[in-house]
């Protein structure tokens, strides 16, 4: 672990779940807040208002399973280790062990998929819940048109089978990465060079750019399967949702029409963003968490 960029001020552990070994950042007191982190990043890409929110919450910042220095979980033809609900199961397990029955969480990108399913199969124990910059999966596959393909033509890429995008992917996952990260901003410029720094560290490895396709994989197959079981079922929790206003969700879906279609209280609003919410506007996106939590 030489060379690992961590979150200042927070205590680094790893937890064990059914499934996986989960690393977590964790910091403060008060009412717990789950932080999970999206595509191709780990759970750093927080570090501009985890801190702030510390002051708050008892903030806990997961590398989601397959990402950073959590474990990457062997995988098999139905990709359900990589299912949203394994991802969701394995951060309520954290929770429990950490002695929480009730949480906050928000999540971005992959993590706000995680969110979803987390506030669907478990809402005794998710009090209020936060989705950056995503509209639900059932609804990109659904409503996919040209642009969005080319926007998000990274959905189709990943879910190819026989190693094609680990091999592609694997022969310079610098370029890639760094690719991704200006492809969605609108301010790549504001991006911390030690943060990209870790976020290549971890991407680099075989087993990182697996299990990053198996998590397309499992999006493009037994996710909807759940997703479609639960088209009449809505998040009960109160729900946050933020997007970029110069990213593709925001300026091509309306965003709080879809998303009330999905939860029972929708608010929400689009921020002078691309995709990265969270490095490219900290401070809006901190002053509407903090509002909202």
């Amino acid at each position: 672990m030489n060379d690992v960029f961590k979150l200042d001020g927070f205590t680094y552990s790893t937890i064990k779940t059914q499934g996986a070994e989960i690393n977590i950042a964790s910091a403060g007191n008060g009412t717990p807040l789950v932080l999970l982190h999206g595509y191709p990043q780990n759970h750093l890409m927080w570090h501009k208002i985890a801190p702030a929110l510390s002051k708050k919450f008892h903030v806990i910042c997961p590398d989601l399973r397959g990402y950073g220095d959590s474990s990457k979980p062997a995988s098999d033809s139905t990709h359900s280790p990589y299912s949203k609900r394994e991802m969701a199961k394995d951060m309520v397990d954290v929770m429990q062990q950490m002695g929480y029955k009730h949480f906050n969480v928000a999540g971005h990108d992959r993590g706000a998929r995680v969110t979803h399913r987390m506030a669907l199969d478990y809402p005794e124990k998710v009090l209020k819940a936060a989705v950056l910059d995503i509209v639900p999966t059932y609804d990109i596959f659904k409503q996919i048109d040209q642009t969005v393909a080319t926007g998000y033509y990274h959905w189709f890429f990943l879910i190819q089978d026989n190693n094609v995008p680990e091999h592609l992917i694997g022969a310079d996952p610098d370029f890639y990465l760094n690719d991704k990260l200006n492809r969605w901003s609108t301010y790549p410029e504001r991006f911390d060079a030690n943060i990209v720094k870790d976020y290549l560290r971890c991407f680099r490895k075989p087993e990182t750019i697996h299990s990053s396709c198996e998590d397309y994989r499992a999006a493009a197959s037994i996710d909807l399967e759940h997703d479609k079981a639960d088209l009449d079922h809505k998040i009960e929790c109160p729900l946050l949702v933020l997007w970029g206003e110069h990213g593709m969700m925001g300026k091509h879906f309306d965003m709080l029409d879809i998303w009330a279609k999905k939860a029972n209280t929708v608010t929400g609003k689009g921020l002078d963003s691309g995709h990265f919410l969270t490095e490219e506007a900290p401070e809006e996106t901190l002053e509407n968490l903090l509002a909202f939590f």
